[in-house]
């Protein structure tokens, strides 16, 4: 079925997704490295399984050689009906040993395979986890999700199947072979003559079917991307009635998807033909050049029944071995999406010796401070400030002109590029990650809330904090009136991003969090944008408390919120420009002055 390709106007809007087909020649360190998974199960479960591997590899190459040389060319051909059923008997209990290893078999590499993406799924979470906002500023939540659900789901059938059918096979393979050339040498090398032209043939089909898998997780990671960010802005696309047009985009990535699985299907479906094409090659030759060696007898007919049904198991595992690969390749290309992740480092790392303070006072100093996200543009140019302990301060300024970019320097999301931050003397780069941002509560203007209950959320801030202080802390903040009159109270689930919240709810939450956290430094980035301007008094009586005897950075457009701060920051593209009190800075006639003059004049024309 032919899907129809939207225009390049709809398919052009997608060109976020940092995901590139990873060009590389097949890695066998690589597969080391992924196969080092396993190590944790080298004791029981892996032993186990090769054991039954071995068992059921010596038992299916017993059978042929009991039916062809001792059931056929002694037991019938001799009429010794005696010994034809002391080998029935035996070929008996040798299928039903079979059928048990098999088994144990398959139930433990299902377990050990499920048990290995536990770990490998584990890992590349709690990595995620560690790392730096830059990376998540350049890739898309959709294409992290990709990487830790549908990328390690794809090593699932190596690591139940793959690695131990591998093992079996390739045992197969060298026991059939060497039987078939001790049984006839010169059948065995007739009926092989065509296995080189086989293997140089799906040699040339590797890189083709590599590059496919490879292209199908990268067009697999756009779909994904896409689909989140649509579901997360399904109330923008609705209210610019968007919605023809974002099916039209879904179409043309989803189409983009299914060719590229197509594709890759197409060539993995060449190797079996190809395989099946080489068996019946070689049965040909079988029958015509081991008909002549019996004729000539050079064979016997029983020597020739196990040949025949040895050749026919042949070409099983080559067949198997040919679906392994498959499975490998679809495994590389996945692995190493998951290993360049893996092998992401933090841009803000600590130092192996790096101090923890456990109790910060909250004098703060920006020494020179350069900082640019990218090449092109500085965010923050020669900063210089001095926070004391217990001030209050704010930062204010245009749109882009760094303010949250200061915020996010404290709490040591980024680094800066020239300069020093220290936090009561020590530089931010010689302490400890979780002791610094553990004493550090942020609430943003679009606050994030998780799904579970609002006692959950508020609790987010001190996960070992008491009932008690959850109901205290959104009463200090004025959360318990609205909380109280929900059908649960404050066990009533949120859902996800609390949408059952109106934003001033969901603000005021974030409030509580911060407070139950008992911080010794806040940050409020445009926290109360959102909150009507009853609440805001209320939560400015409120803040009176939390930021009493604490370090608080305050980012305001609202320049009526900030008139009592201890001090206040100018920024301009990236400079400071201006800095005082608010009666200081209004007699200076400057930058603040024009502000809060605009602001005047927009609320009297209001």
């Amino acid at each position: 079925m032919q899907k129809q390709v939207p225009s390049s106007q709809v398919m052009n809007r997608f060109r976020y997704s940092t995901d590139q087909v990873i060009e590389k020649p097949f890695n066998w360190l690589q597969l080391w490295r992924l196969l080092r998974y396993l190590k944790p199960y080298s004791k029981k479960l892996l032993p186990l399984s090769i054991v039954m591997v071995f068992l059921t590899t010596a038992v299916r190459l017993t059978i042929p050689i009991l039916i062809g040389v001792y059931v056929i060319g002694e037991a019938v051909t001799t009429g010794d009906r005696n010994l034809l059923m002391i080998l029935v008997g035996v070929i008996s209990v040798l299928y039903l040993m079979n059928y048990v290893a098999n088994i144990y078999r398959i139930r433990w590499m299902n377990i050990l395979g499920q048990s290995v993406i536990y770990d490998l799924r584990k890992h590349l979470f709690t990595h995620v986890q560690w790392l730096s906002n830059r990376f998540f500023d350049q890739r898309s939540a959709g294409s992290i999700l990709v990487r830790i659900m549908n990328d390690i789901n794809s090593l699932q059938e190596l690591f139940t199947n793959g690695v131990i059918n591998l093992l079996m096979d390739v045992l197969m393979l060298m026991g059939i072979f060497v039987i078939l050339f001790t049984i006839s040498p010169e059948l065995a090398l007739a009926v092989m003559v065509i296995l080189p032209l086989m293997f140089l043939i799906s040699t040339k089909l590797r890189r083709r079917i590599r590059r496919s898998w490879q292209t199908v997780r990268l067009k697999q990671s756009k779909l994904n991307s896409h689909l989140n960010e649509s579901l997360q802005g399904i109330r923008v696309t609705q209210s610019f009635t968007q919605e023809r047009e974002n099916a039209q985009f879904f179409d043309g990535i989803n189409t983009e998807s299914f060719e590229s699985w197509r594709e890759a299907t197409k060539k993995n479906a060449t190797f079996r033909p190809l395989v099946e094409m080489t068996n019946a090659i070689g049965s040909a030759i079988l029958i015509w050049y081991g008909a002549t060696l019996i004729q000539n007898g050079s064979l016997e007919l029983g020597e020739f029944v196990s040949f025949a049904l040895l050749l026919g198991m042949f070409w099983e595992p080559i067949s198997r071995l040919g679906m392994v690969y498959n499975q490998l390749l679809v495994g590389m290309a996945s692995s190493e999406r998951i290993f360049e992740f893996l092998d992401e480092q933090p841009n803000v790392s600590e130092k192996k010796n790096a101090k923890t303070l456990d109790q910060i006072k909250g004098d703060i100093q920006f020494n020179q401070v350069d900082f640019a996200y990218s090449s092109d543009r500085k965010a923050l140019d020669g900063i210089s400030l001095d926070i004391k302990a217990g001030e209050t301060i704010a930062l204010v300024g245009h749109t882009g002109s760094g303010k949250t970019t200061i915020a996010n320097m404290i709490t040591r999301f980024y680094d800066p590029t020239a300069g020093e931050i220290k936090m009561d003397g020590h530089d931010l780069r010689d302490l400890s990650l979780r002791s610094l941002r553990s004493q550090i509560s942020i609430v943003l203007q679009d606050t994030f809330i998780f799904s579970g209950t609002i006692k959950d959320n508020i609790r987010f801030g001190n996960p070992n904090a008491p009932d008690e202080k959850i109901v205290e802390a959104a009463k200090a903040i004025g959360a318990s009136g609205f909380i109280e009159k929900l059908p649960n109270g404050y066990n009533t689930e949120v859902e996800e991003r609390g949408n059952i919240l109106s934003v001033g709810e969901r603000q005021l939450i974030s409030f509580a969090r911060a407070l139950l956290a008992d911080p010794r430094i806040i940050i409020l980035d445009e926290a109360t944008a959102s909150i009507d301007t009853e609440t805001e008094v209320h939560i400015q009586h409120a803040l009176k408390t939390l930021l009493n005897g604490r370090t608080a950075l305050i980012i305001a457009h609202r320049l009526s919120t900030i008139r009592e701060v201890d001090r206040i920051y100018v920024l301009d593209h990236g400079r400071l420009m201006e800095h005082g009190s608010h009666d200081e800075l209004m007699k200076q006639e400057g930058i603040y002055q024009r502000l809060v003059g605009s602001q005047f004049n927009m609320l009297e024309a209001l």
